[in-house]
């Protein structure tokens, strides 16, 4: 076996990826992901997992077939991407399928003796970002035969980034994805569902590289390493936890004070990326339509001609439970349709 260098030029790389050093590259954000071709009959890589909750599990696509790979709580897991008789020409995608319940850095890639890479696989021209939460993550999309039902119990093994919503509608509309999503995250510090008792929102997460208080690490990330031309932003239904204060007085205080950040946070992306589409949304996740229509009024406040408000056909009513396989399907159909609609350019131009 022979080791390959992690920053070659034939492996592809996609997401907000730590690159401090080049040969162990970490993975953060759902859908972060290496692709490569070689030609070659045997392919291992390594990597590092750090924990915080959840068993972890890293997703490997071998010329269109897919599965899952459980990584040791801590310390190295050494993965067999292929293994055959004969040399051929094998496509590869390796990628974290869940959330910030865990780092994966990679270690090391080896390829048999008398493989070769080839030519990295093209990056589409079309590039997306999405600001999320477990639902755009992609969490427990695998329990299909929950559909429209609360979750069941589980521990990881049914979140894939893969089949949510933001990376399906990525590929029908031929784009990359950075998927800044995290379960359980709200706009503001102190609600939602995210590393008790710090509770870390949106507005504290969205630049930066690591951001989770249970690994002890907190860095920013660089804009310039990655420009989308559309922008979605799909968070708020975690908000109400503990209070869900929109519904019960969305003129009140705290209503008010929502409303007020959600357009700071807004602007502030506008800021980082001048000429891009930005959507404002939510989720089909079921949660009360005042936060829909807190939206709805801070984007006409911005007065943005390239800031858009979209509801799914089912927002906020759609399921009880995380949004299985053929919910993200529809989802993503509803989303790309309305993209490819927009009156104003947006993949045309070179932002």
């Amino acid at each position: 076996m022979k080791r390959v260098n992690l920053n070659a030029e034939e492996l592809s790389y996609t997401g907000r990826i730590d690159w401090t050093d080049s040969q162990k590259p970490e993975f953060i954000f759902p859908a972060t992901s290496m692709n490569f071709r070689f030609y070659g009959k045997r392919a291992v890589i390594t990597v590092e997992n750090r924990k915080v909750c959840y068993d972890n599990y890293a997703g490997v696509i071998v010329d269109g077939v897919q599965s899952s790979h459980l990584l040791n709580d801590g310390g190295e897991t050494r993965i067999v991407l292929v293994d055959e008789q004969e040399d051929k020409e094998h496509d590869i995608l390796f990628f974290k399928r869940q959330d910030g319940c865990h780092v994966m850095a990679l270690l090391e890639l080896e390829l048999s003796d008398g493989s070769r890479l080839l030519q990295a696989p093209e990056k589409p021209q079309r590039r997306i970002e999405v600001y999320g939460d477990s639902v755009s993550a992609g969490e427990v999309s695998e329990a299909v035969a929950y559909r429209k039902k609360a979750d069941p119990e589980h521990s990881g093994e049914f979140s894939n980034s893969w089949y949510s919503y933001a990376w399906i509608a990525a590929r029908k509309l031929h784009a990359s994805l950075h998927n800044v999503s995290q379960g359980g995250i709200p706009l503001l510090n102190g609600n939602g569902w995210v590393a008790p008792p710090y509770y870390p929102g949106m507005e504290f997460m969205w630049d930066k590289l690591h951001y989770h208080p249970q690994l002890g690490r907190v860095s920013e990330w660089d804009f310039s390493r990655y420009t989308p031309q559309l922008v979605i932003v799909a968070i708020g239904q975690n908000d109400s936890n503990p209070d869900d204060y929109m519904k019960l007085d969305p003129d009140g205080v705290r209503g008010v004070y929502w409303r007020y950040k959600y357009g700071c946070l807004i602007r502030e992306i506008r800021k980082k990326y001048p000429r891009a589409v930005i959507l404002l949304t939510t989720t089909i996740l079921e949660h009360d339509a005042a936060w829909d229509r807190a939206i709805e009024e801070v984007c006409r406040e911005l007065k943005d001609d390239r800031v858009r408000h979209f509801l799914y056909r089912e927002n906020g009513c759609g399921t009880p439970g995380h949004v299985r396989i053929p919910e993200a399907e529809q989802m993503a159909a509803e989303l790309a349709e309305y993209v490819e609609r927009l009156d104003i350019p947006v993949w045309e131009e070179s932002v």
